[in-house]
């Protein structure tokens, strides 16, 4: 989740700035982006896309980041519950061993 978070982040932000500082709009009222003539209408839509390319990016990030931070609770927690079990095991093995002799 994370890395597809990064790389909706990356091509939202290149959208905007494509959009911000690549577009060129003539006095007649055309629209070029990087030789490509579009509509007004159609820069606006570009736009839109970008930014939400950008919201769901950071979406991403933030759900796949919880995700992480959860397992890496879950295998700290199951680490100190197989040390515990480990020590158990190991006091039993030698207390059976002090009663046999």
């Amino acid at each position: 989740m994370v890395v597809l978070g990064v790389l909706l982040l990356v091509l939202g932000v290149v959208g905007l700035a494509v959009s911000f500082f690549g577009a060129d709009v003539d006095a007649d009222g055309s629209t070029e982006i990087m030789s490509w003539h579009l509509a007004p209408g159609t820069l606006v839509l570009w736009g839109a896309v970008s930014t939400l390319l950008v919201v769901a990016g950071l979406w991403s990030l933030k759900v796949g980041a919880k995700q992480g931070w959860r397992h890496r609770q879950e295998q700290k927690r199951l680490r100190e519950l197989s040390d515990r079990l480990e020590r158990a095991e190991g006091d039993h093995r030698t207390d059976g061993d002090d009663e046999r002799r």
